[in-house]
């Protein structure tokens, strides 16, 4: 019999999965996600971009690159260390991941639609929980 913690992982890997297929962009699900992380922590420097995507610096800056290329992602001194850079999403990139989110949101508001109205405010609770174990280290 499979455990509580296996049943909500295949749940949450087959929403994520799901998810992704309302996907209409020509960036990978690596770019969308580094494209978030960037957005959500603002100005920040490749190392810290990684760190929230929890992969090593080194495919970071080859991913980053790209989005750079691409126009979506803007790089900038870090005015603080001459050292470093910063790196923020462009207008561009802001544009894209708006699209991207509309797309998936639209989906999935007529999937809950289907639910009662119990069962959402269920779901709203758990999507805390679920934030809070992304999160966890």
């Amino acid at each position: 019999m499979p455990s509580d913690s296996h049943l909500l992982a295949r749940a949450v890997a087959r929403l994520n999965r799901r998810l992704r297929q309302e996907r209409r962009s020509d960036l990978t699900p690596t770019q969308l996600s580094v494209l978030g992380t960037v957005q959500r922590l603002g100005p920040a420097t490749p190392g810290q971009v990684a760190a929230g995507e929890r992969v090593q610096p080194p495919s970071m800056t080859r991913t980053l690159a790209g989005l750079v290329e691409l126009g979506f992602v803007v790089r900038q001194p870090d005015p603080d260390d001459g050292r470093q850079v910063l790196v923020s999403v462009s207008a561009e990139g802001e544009a894209a991941l708006a699209a991207e989110r509309e797309r998936r949101d639209a989906w999935l508001h007529e999937q809950l639609q289907l639910l009662g109205a119990d069962e959402r405010r269920l779901l709203a609770d758990a999507a805390v929980l679920l934030e809070r174990l992304a999160d966890a280290e």
